[in-house]
């Protein structure tokens, strides 16, 4: 490098300035540059150029500092920074993913058509014709797959705001939800299972007992859930806070991961088989969702008798379990996983639970906050704590004790996603509501029935035909039952329905519907955000799955209704 004091320091900095003038100018002048010497101009020129890159800013601040010291700084010393800084300005090569366009117009036309083409209905105001149109684009979008889910229901929040049909605070109002952050907070808390080993452990504990068949894991799966519903109302926290670790974690441990393209090994069928025997078990119990209470008393309301929860069991309890004992069997037939038959998983899975030993500190801690948020989703609202309260709390002590860290919150992809894509359809449904565009569906499905003449079966049936058809455009199942319920049960009893019949067969159904979209119910986005099941082979299903269950629990359901009483003979 150049070093030097004194007078010899001032020539070499005055001629190390005017030879990287000549050398960045690419010129040689006698007059500036000194008399040009064979050989020591260009050798001198080569090295000030690796020194001192032209054009980059670090190298001409160093450059610049370098002939301003006193003493120059060796080549050794700065050639790190030369060698990082012509990384850095080195353009990194980004690929391109834009949206599929075909698919993109194709959901936009759809939207276009309903606000443009489709004239607004007298008694709807343009504001919720618009929305939706809006609405349907996005859901169409969704199905289409322009763009990832939460990046196409994104773009629909964005139109609700640039076109000015919803205010900033009307479009993201639903991203202060409770059960939507129960959802987030539930992602966070499985993460806890997997970083743990505790969900491996669990899952190995099940395969160890139930594991010789993909059959039987689901049967035990099922019944599990089914034992748990009636004491835990929250199936956001039923499904995402117990049963989707074990699923997930069971799953892994037979080869079956999202993550490696192995779904549909053994995962994808146990998460949809327990999905719709969840809605089932929902159905069962009057303490099994939530929404079954608000049905109970909004039916007391308007003066049909509300149901005790023996009452409701015995008018669920036949058509309920025989369904609950079908569906893993028609799911099996219908959405066969890729391993059928395990006969030594129970052996490989007891082998692998001597690998890992005894529970760990942090396994119990995990298992010490899931004892206790069960124990608070059951009991808290005596206490006065709510589902989402307690999942907060929890949260708190899985980051407290260090067992999670807020960077594996911040990891955890689904959770955000769900978040975004799920507030998103929530928030537009909500606004259909307020609107007034669902009081008019009912409205004029009531006028409808009355202009037919049907008799009071046919009329029950084309009711529940149409309460099931809108629930399309619900993201929520409460949401539903608030904005209907009433109204549905209203029209039944006005038609000549039994009023206890119609408002008990109307909460069965609200539990048996909420598998048919990914946004369907609130355990329908915890699952399709664990991504075991895409997206069309969901509602595919899920329109399948309705039809059977809802023929099982006509078929079935009937003739008992009849036997105990509910339908008149």
């Amino acid at each position: 490098g150049f070093q030097g004091t004194g007078r010899q320091a001032t020539q070499t900095r005055a001629s190390t300035l005017n030879l990287k003038a000549c050398s960045r100018f690419n010129f040689h002048s006698p007059a500036v540059c000194g008399p040009a010497r064979p050989g020591s101009f260009q050798t001198r020129r080569n090295q000030l150029d690796s020194r001192y890159p032209t054009g980059n800013y670090f190298s001409s601040w160093a450059f610049r500092s370098d002939v301003q010291r006193s003493r120059l700084v060796p080549v050794s010393a700065i050639s790190g920074l030369v060698v990082a800084s012509a990384a850095a300005s080195a353009s990194p090569k980004v690929e391109l993913k834009p949206l599929k366009w075909k698919e993109a117009l194709a959901s936009v036309a759809i939207g276009l058509a309903i606000r443009f083409i489709i004239p607004c209905p007298e008694g709807v105001t343009l504001q919720a014709w618009s929305l939706l149109s809006i609405f349907i684009a996005t859901i169409a979008g969704i199905v289409l797959n322009p763009l990832p889910v939460g990046a196409w229901a994104f773009f629909g929040l964005t139109a609700t705001v640039a076109t000015k049909t919803l205010t900033f605070q009307q479009a993201f109002g639903a991203f202060t939800n409770d059960v939507i952050w129960l959802i987030v907070i539930i992602f966070f808390i499985a993460r806890g299972f997997v970083k743990t080993g505790l969900g491996d452990r669990a899952g190995y504990l099940f395969a160890k007992a139930f594991g010789k068949t993909t059959l039987g894991l689901a049967y035990a799966l099922a019944a599990t859930e089914a034992i748990i519903c009636p004491g835990m109302p929250s199936t956001t926290a039923r499904h995402g806070g117990v049963m989707l670790p074990i699923i997930s974690s069971l799953s892994r441990a037979c080869g079956s991961d999202p993550a490696n393209g192995t779904e549909r090994r053994m995962g994808a069928y146990l998460v949809t088989t327990v999905l719709h025997t969840g809605g089932i078990t929902s159905a069962l119990f009057m303490t099994g969702a939530a929404q079954n209470l608000l049905c109970n008393k909004l039916a007391g309301s308007i003066g049909v008798p509300m149901s005790s929860w023996g009452s409701w069991f015995m008018a669920s309890c036949v058509p309920g379990l025989v369904s609950l004992a079908i569906t893993p069997l028609v799911l099996f037939k219908l959405f066969p996983p890729g391993v059928k038959e395990t006969p030594d998983a129970p052996q490989a899975a007891a082998k692998k639970l001597e690998e890992m030993g005894p529970v760990t500190l942090a396994e119990k801690i995990v298992l010490g906050v899931m004892a206790s948020l069960v124990v608070l989703w059951i009991f808290g609202p005596q206490i006065g704590v709510s589902a989402p309260v307690a999942g907060m709390l929890g949260l708190c002590a899985l980051v407290g004790t260090g067992v999670l860290s807020w960077q594996d919150c911040l990891q955890e992809r689904g959770a955000w996603d769900t978040l975004t894509w799920f507030a998103v359809l929530v928030g537009m449904s909500g606004m259909l509501e307020q609107l007034g565009l669902i009081s008019f569906i009912a409205q004029a499905v009531s006028s409808a029935m009355a202009a037919a003449s049907m008799p009071w079966y046919a009329s029950m049936a084309a009711l529940h035909a149409a309460y099931f058809a809108v629930h399309y455009l619900f993201a929520s199942q409460t949401a539903q039952v608030g904005a209907l319920y009433v109204a549905f049960l209203a029209m039944m009893t006005q038609a000549g329905a039994p009023p206890q019949l119609a408002a008990l067969t109307l909460s069965f159904s609200t539990n048996l519907f909420g598998a048919i979209t990914h946004y369907a119910s609130a355990q329908g986005a915890i699952y399709y955000g664990a991504g075991f099941i895409d997206m069309k082979t969901w509602w595919s299903l899920g329109l399948a799955m309705a039809a059977v269950m809802y023929g099982v629990w006509i078929v079935v359901g009937v003739p008992w209704w009849s036997l105990i009483g509910l339908i008149p003979k």
